[in-house]
């Protein structure tokens, strides 16, 4: 069973209470943050291009195992529209268009790699909490019931 703080619940809680109201701008902003690397794409595409710098769509999709051509554009168009990356577009025989991460989007890249720190510190207790769920979930379920 998964550890749950009372006390801690409740320091986040009058936490919460006593914050100032936040400008509507910034709200909205971050729920169009939150949307734009829920997408998954997002998130991994800031990583590679964090790793390795400018790069050409081709090394792009090499890089971003299982994304697709049409998902790769979609998704390099909505980052440069929110000002994450910079679409440079040499003028050479063919074309040559690489991407970069803008100092906006490496901060964000940063801001959530607290993300990645907190799934490493969490591993094993998320792993046993599935593995608690699954084991209840199958010994409560009735044999007829899906």
């Amino acid at each position: 069973m998964m550890a749950v703080n009372p006390s801690k619940h409740l320091e986040v809680r009058e936490k919460l209470a006593q914050a100032q109201k936040l400008d509507p701008r910034v709200e909205a902003l971050v729920n169009q943050v939150i949307a734009r690397v829920a997408d998954k794409w997002t998130m991994i595409i800031l990583d590679v291009l964090a790793e390795h710098g400018e790069l050409r769509f081709t090394q792009l999709s090499k890089l971003v195992a299982g994304i697709s051509q049409k998902m790769l554009t979609q998704t390099l168009r909505a980052m440069e529209r929110d000002g994450l990356v910079i679409r440079t577009i040499h003028p050479v025989v063919p074309p040559k268009v690489e991407y970069r991460l803008t100092d906006l989007g490496l901060g964000l890249g940063a801001a959530f790699c607290g993300v990645w720190i907190w799934a490493e510190q969490n591993l094993n207790a998320i792993d046993q909490a599935r593995k608690d769920y699954d084991t209840r979930a199958a010994t409560t379920r009735h044999p007829n019931c899906l």
